[in-house]
């Protein structure tokens, strides 16, 4: 395969920060044409970092557009003809104000995809819509920390990269279907979708979730993190077998079955901790892994960047984690992020 899967696939991208320009970067390292239509001042990001805005934005071209007046109006819809697809991340009343719907741009190309990516949808108000402020909304900072201390975040962006994720799927869904549109994806909603099983058992049984301590599940035991001899342990036993093989290993009698293991959790739990505090939890990990049984060692990002140095490449003078996908028979070329209207002058004389 010579280009990626969404090679000749060319896309649009407005917006700033994170969402929505990680989704068009997971399009890029597939082999889509991006184009960054940045404000004059450029996505805000670059004023976090050179670092920062590289990964969010490799391999893409920047071009600068006013979309307030009536010429960046006209260069938009120029280079709408010649998409397939636009993705825009900004508040619905900003989306409005610009035209950035399918509704007023099929006039100049009826099959192009628009996606719209926000906060709470495209016919909310304008509600504060940033990251940490959906995970408080949608329940899941609460369902983060242990239960004696007050509610946390994950401390990383986990809705806007998974509204990100959606938006990209969402995109290329409707361009399988070979037919112009709409698209909608909201922070919110997909953080709901997320809580799946959770707020199923609430939905259908009336089940409140629960923080546990260690991060535990509510449905396997033993399933959490677990204080060892040095470091903490990740244990995440889910059928008989895995608790087998662990018990075998660990000296740990009884308990043979889920349903004894969830009904006597607390002695579980005590029974597990006791064990694991006899050896480090690099130490258990090496111990279970050959046994199939699920476990790792906690480790910080760096540790685990040094473990995984296949996941690291080079996209201009930047090292950044690659794309999570992987086709047969193709390699990404990671390139640079684009500098602030880098592509003006290509733009301007394809019009021509």
């Amino acid at each position: 395969m010579t280009g990626g899967p969404l090679a000749g696939i060319r896309v649009l991208e407005v917006g700033h920060i994170l969402a929505g320009p990680y989704a068009t970067m997971m399009l890029a390292d597939l082999g889509a044409e991006v184009t960054k239509i940045e404000p004059p001042g450029g996505d805000l990001s670059r004023q976090v970092g050179d670092a920062y805005f590289a990964s969010l934005n490799r391999g893409k071209r920047s071009v600068r557009l006013d979309l307030s007046g009536a010429e960046g109006q006209r260069r938009l819809h120029e280079m709408v003809a010649g998409a397939d697809a636009l993705l825009v991340n900004l508040k619905p009343s900003a989306i409005r104000r610009f035209g950035l719907t399918y509704d007023v741009l099929r006039r100049w190309n009826e099959r192009i995809v628009c996606v719209a990516l926000t906060g709470f949808g495209l016919a909310a108000p304008d509600a504060p819509a940033f990251d940490y402020i959906v995970q408080a909304a949608t329940g899941v900072a609460a369902l983060t920390g242990d239960p004696a201390g007050p509610p946390t975040l994950p401390g990383y962006s986990s809705a806007d990269n998974s509204a990100g994720l959606t938006a990209a799927l969402g995109l290329v869904a409707h361009l399988v279907s070979g037919r112009g549109g709409q698209v909608e994806v909201s922070l919110r909603d997909v953080m709901l979708s997320q809580l799946n099983y959770r707020a199923s058992a609430y939905l259908n049984e009336g089940t409140e979730p629960r923080r546990l301590p260690f991060g535990a599940h509510s449905h396997y035991v033993p399933a959490q993190l677990f204080p060892t001899a040095d470091g903490y342990l990740a244990l995440f036993v889910t059928h008989d077998g895995f608790w087998r093989a662990f018990a075998a290993e660990a000296g740990v009698a009884g308990f043979a079955t889920m349903a004894e293991r969830v009904s006597r959790r607390e002695e579980v739990l005590a029974a597990v901790a006791e064990v694991l505090a006899a050896d480090t939890a690099a130490g258990w990990e090496a111990r279970l892994r050959p046994l199939g049984v699920p476990a790792a060692a906690v480790r910080t990002l760096p540790e685990a960047l040094d473990a995984a140095p296949e996941t690291v490449v080079q996209a201009g003078g930047f090292r950044l984690v690659g794309g999570p996908i992987r086709v047969s028979g193709y390699d990404p070329a990671y390139g640079p992020p684009p500098d602030l209207g880098e592509h003006d002058e290509l733009t301007a004389r394809a019009e021509k």
